[in-house]
């Protein structure tokens, strides 16, 4: 077994991704390029970001990719919140899929202080 495997919220975020895919499956054809990608990247990079990071031999390495997962969680909320404004996603599938986000960057910023402390 991989380290990130035994990670809660790598399996969280794997498992966002593919909720994801769903979301973004009805969205108009001609976001296929725009907007849909860059959801369905961001949403990847959430969970290779923290799969990288648990790979790497430095808990300082491990922060810097926790640090850009971070971010990912960030550029999604805006996109998503950006298609719900589009009508691209129904308010209590927006609902939903904020929820979700919100708690895999809050398991990404404990995981993150975790990992600092044994730093420390």
């Amino acid at each position: 077994m991989r380290p990130h495997e035994k990670l809660k919220v790598w399996r969280r975020a794997i498992e966002f991704v593919v909720r994801i895919y769903k979301l973004t499956e009805g969205f108009p054809r001609e976001e296929k390029f725009g907007l849909t990608s860059q959801i369905r990247r961001a949403a990847v990079s959430v969970a290779a970001n923290i799969a990288e990071g648990a790979g790497r031999r430095s808990s300082k390495e491990f922060c810097y990719f926790l640090s850009n997962a971070q971010g990912s969680v960030s550029e999604l909320a805006t996109e998503i919140l950006i298609a719900q404004r589009l009508g691209y996603v129904k308010e209590p599938a927006f609902r939903l899929a904020k929820e979700e986000l919100d708690s895999i960057g809050f398991m990404v910023l404990g995981l993150a202080r975790s990992v600092k402390r044994r730093q420390d």
